[in-house]
């Protein structure tokens, strides 16, 4: 009763006069308990299951190379663009990714072909070719999804492509003036696309030398004799009876094959000695200090192993073994083409919200996905392989991510990692700490040093579904 007569003073006069204190105050209590506290806490650390699960190879120099059988390029590049207000231009360089025009290089040439290139602006549902009909234009794709369809083997049409920003469709009629159209480019979304015509293309090779010269070259090239993946073939003799002479042969391999650098990340980290002298207990400042560095620099290491330029996995996909949803959100059949497309898959990367957009189209289609167990943890699944989340794959502005699904391993010719082992005071392996000294203020430095990079050892280890929509909801 008191105490509820005491609030109701209070909150008409705030300054009320307090009665005398009978009690040790906890303010003041406080100061001879032992309190129960934490580690220091970290918002920023992730699972990082790309670090866990992959690989690790130690490369002992500095530089893994990866060598491979001699492959030929057919063009299978992107052509890169630029916009102004609603004006689309194709960079003139970037025509050199058509095969018909790769190794040439006059500037001034180039230009005027991208100078003749006609913008075309297409809604969904629009048909850019129709099977059949005469093809003679290149389509330069700038933005947007197109399918293109064609005759299934049962009389019904049938996606036999999907292609989107970048890609490029018809450049064999450019030089072929019997080419025709062997599918039907249906938009799948609105876009944009630049057209070059063959007569365009024709006019500027009867005026400039060089390019009729670089044309006329490319078509007299003889055809390469390799395999479906566009190796060097092995000429072999099976199924043949009697002597006959049996064919010789040799591996060609890359004459410059690609080496992998070991990348760095780095920071200093600076402790007080009066930090690590008088409030050492109960935690080691210093160990508390080292220990969140490490997990940022842990963090920035995967991240630069996904988005990194140079040796980041989604840049360093092969074209061949990127593909596109066939409706926007990523379904099982577009797991299920990603899987298709390398053998033995080990485990799939993605975005948590687009592995919850995943969730939904199997809920839509009344699908439950599988579980699996992952260094003693149940994680979602598709056809067995595991869907491990990872933050670092970006989401653009548009609300689109990536999906990655790759083979693992050095013995599976699958995807690794790589770091150096037996470092100088290393912490961890491919990690280390070394002391740098007491400054003049009395402040400890450590160098905290990572070492790290990826590999993709052949193309069909690691595979890309781009542009996969994640906010959408049935």
């Amino acid at each position: 009763m008191s105490v509820q007569a005491g609030s109701e003073a209070e909150a008409q006069s705030p300054r009320a006069p307090q009665g005398p204190q009978r009690s040790l105050a906890t303010s003041a209590a406080r100061n001879l308990a032992t309190t129960t506290k934490s580690v220091p806490q970290m918002q920023e650390i992730t699972s990082r299951w790309l670090l866990k699960t992959l690989p690790w190879v130690s490369v002992q120099g500095g530089t893994y190379r990866v060598n491979r059988r001699l492959t030929y390029t057919v063009g299978d590049g992107r052509v890169t663009f630029v916009k102004t207000g609603d004006r689309v231009q194709v960079v003139p360089a970037e025509l050199g990714e058509l095969p018909l025009l790769r190794g040439y290089e006059d500037p001034d040439v180039l230009a005027e072909l991208a100078q003749r290139c006609r913008q075309v602006d297409f809604e969904a549902g629009q048909e850019l070719t129709s099977f059949g009909s005469r093809a003679d234009e290149v389509f330069l794709l700038a933005h947007g999804r197109v399918d293109q369809v064609g005759p299934g083997p049962y009389g019904d049409d049938a996606v036999l492509r999907t292609v989107a920003d970048g890609a490029y469709f018809g450049e064999d009629s450019l030089v072929d003036g019997e080419a025709i159209w062997e599918y039907t480019a249906r938009a799948a979304t609105s876009g944009t696309a630049l057209a070059l015509s063959r007569q365009d293309f024709q006019l500027l090779a009867d005026r400039v030398e060089s390019l009729r010269a670089h044309v006329d070259r490319v078509r007299s090239l003889p055809p390469q004799h390799t395999n479906a993946l566009g190796e060097a073939a092995i000429d072999l003799s099976a199924g043949h009876v009697g002597e006959p002479a049996l064919p010789g042969t040799f591996v060609d391999y890359e004459a410059r094959p690609r080496e992998y650098e070991l990348s760095i990340a780095q920071t200093v980290l600076r402790v007080h000695t009066r930090v690590a002298d008088l409030y050492n207990h109960p935690m080691n400042q210093t160990e508390q200090q080292l220990r969140l560095t490490v997990e940022a620099l842990r963090e920035r290491q995967e991240d630069e192993m996904v988005n990194n330029r140079e040796f980041g996995l989604l840049h360093n996909a092969d074209y061949d073994q990127r593909i596109q949803p066939h409706d926007g959100a990523p379904g099982p059949d577009d797991m299920d083409q990603l899987l298709s497309m390398r053998r033995d898959s080990d485990l799939f990367l993605a975005h948590p919200k687009a592995i919850a957009a995943f969730g939904r189209e199997c809920s839509r289609r009344g699908l439950y996905p599988e579980t699996v167990e992952v260094h003693g943890r149940p994680m979602q699944a598709w056809r067995g392989v595991p869907i491990m989340p990872c933050n670092k794959i970006p989401i653009t502005e548009s609300r689109t991510t990536s999906i990655l699904c790759m083979r693992t391993g050095e013995d599976a010719q699958g995807v690794i990692g790589l770091h150096q082992t037996g470092l100088p005071d290393e912490l961890e392996p491919g990690l280390s700490v070394r002391f740098m000294g007491i400054s003049e203020q009395a402040i400890i430095s450590y160098l905290v040093t990572a070492y790290f990079s990826a590999a993709v050892l052949v193309p069909d280890a690691l595979g890309v579904l781009e542009n996969v929509e994640i906010g959408r909801w049935h």
